[in-house]
């Protein structure tokens, strides 16, 4: 599955300079894609803006406890204050990626920023749950829509040949500060109460604009071919491979979080101790970020399409979930958590560098922004009818299989994109014009970008 051929003429916002001439006439260098040099900085940013977004939404959890004790709520009305940041989040994606297609990545982002800090901000004055449902919920989740996928988007414009890898490291900020934050987040609690601590996580978050202010924009050849944001969505909805992929990320992210939320109650309905059943998702954790980073080298290494990889991984994830079941042994047990963490770690990565391949960088912020907002459908489904299943059954044992029904569905939706089996197709490797913002110097051929 060839990449989009890629040429980088990078006006401002407008589309020109300040002076009116585009950049388009002033840079036109023959080059290989960039691949390293700011592309790096652009992993950093990705990589500290997943931390502040879902590190800081795996770890909301510490502050549960607090709400529920200080507005004497019920557990599932205090649950909402995260649903609805996540709804918000996922839903809004489309949003900012429109919004990126017209202004550029850096203005949303930086925007976003500080949206998710006011919210947090006026959380701390909270004095009900209404009040915590529309600072974090509605408005940090805005400023999170804003930020993650344009992010993500611009890194994939940045780099072709090694573009797996790039998100793969970016995306191992999730796990890292998840092992950080939850702790740090108790340490505040302790220390300052939850309205401290939400000030400090406040001023955590607004790190999100200088993680923004990072982005330099890179504007492809083929953007004004593909328009502008309505005319990318109505092209979308046309594009039958796309169209398929956005079905098959659907399916496997509705069992892809199963162990996540029931894996620890299945640990106990097997006599576990909550300590150690809750021990064995930190392994999870571990093997996740090694899979991250192992796949997204073997995406880039690998010849052909990086759907086949994605296909596998997909595959091996779906047969480890229904085999949780089976295993009663603590060892077994212990082998499949590490086993479905580094397969289910490795398949993100070459999940975002698929799209590019098929949609071209030129409608990656749209695509990607549509494809969040309709797979997290399947994320809202599959932990509720897990539970549905438990409560049916007696058990889990229905819940794991079905998750992994679900991958194995996505798996086999997969096979039917384009150039699956045509074992001579390259990965995106694409030769093209290069060219970055004005005032950023854009090697030529001798002079290299980067490479070793």
């Amino acid at each position: 599955m060839g990449g989009p051929r890629w040429n980088i003429l990078s006006p401002a916002p407008g589309g020109a300079l300040s002076g009116g001439s585009p950049v388009t006439s002033q840079m036109a260098h023959k080059a290989e894609p960039p691949d390293g040099g700011w592309g790096w900085m652009v992993v950093l940013s990705a990589f500290f803006q997943s931390a502040l977004v879902f590190g800081v939404l795996r770890s909301f959890g510490v502050f549960f406890v607090e709400f529920v004790a200080a507005f004497e709520e019920q557990a599932a009305r205090v649950s909402w204050i995260a649903s609805i940041g996540i709804a918000v989040q996922q839903f809004g994606s489309p949003v900012g990626s429109a919004l990126s297609t017209k202004f550029g990545p850096r203005p949303v982002v930086m925007a976003g920023g500080i949206l998710a800090a006011l919210g947090m901000l006026l959380a701390s004055f909270a004095t009900s749950l209404t009040h915590l449902y529309l600072s974090i919920g509605l408005l940090s989740g805005s400023g999170w829509a804003l930020t993650f996928t344009p992010t993500l988007a611009c890194l994939s414009r940045y780099f072709s040949r090694r573009r797996s890898l790039a998100t793969g490291l970016a995306l191992t900020g999730v796990g890292l500060s998840s092992f950080a934050f939850a702790p740090l987040f108790q340490w505040l609690l302790s220390y300052y109460a939850w309205r401290g601590a939400l000030l400090l996580v406040s001023a955590l978050s607004l790190h999100l604009v200088a993680c923004g202010a990072l982005l330099r924009p890179l504007s492809l050849a083929e953007d004004p071919a593909v328009g502008g944001p309505g005319t990318q969505l109505t092209s979308l909805l046309h594009h039958g491979p796309f169209l398929r992929y956005t079905v098959a990320l659907t399916l496997i992210n509705t069992g892809y979080f199963i162990p996540y939320v029931h894996l620890v109650a299945h640990l106990q309905d097997l006599d576990w101790d909550p300590l150690p059943a809750a021990f064995l998702l930190s392994v999870v954790a571990i093997s996740d970020l090694v899979g991250r980073v192992a796949s997204g080298w073997l995406g880039d290494a690998v010849p052909g399409p990086v759907a086949r990889l994605l296909m596998l991984w997909t595959t091996l994830t779906g047969v480890i979930l229904a085999l949780f079941p089976v295993a009663l042994a603590p060892t077994a047990l212990v082998a499949l958590a590490v086993a479905y963490g580094f397969t289910s770690g490795a398949l993100t990565p070459v999940a975002f560098s698929v799209l590019p391949e098929l949609v071209g960088t030129g409608k990656i912020y749209c695509g990607l922004g549509l494809v969040q907002m309709v797979e997290s459908i399947g994320g809202l489904l599959g932990a509720p009818l897990s539970g549905y299943l438990r409560d049916v059954t007696g058990n889990y044992t229905a819940s794991f299989v079905v998750s992994g029904a679900f991958l194995l569905a996505g798996s086999g939706v997969l096979i039917t994109l384009p150039h699956f089996f045509c074992f001579s197709a390259p990965t995106s490797k694409p030769q093209d014009l290069v060219t970055e913002t004005l005032g950023t110097k854009v090697p030529l051929p001798s002079e290299g970008l980067g490479e070793e």
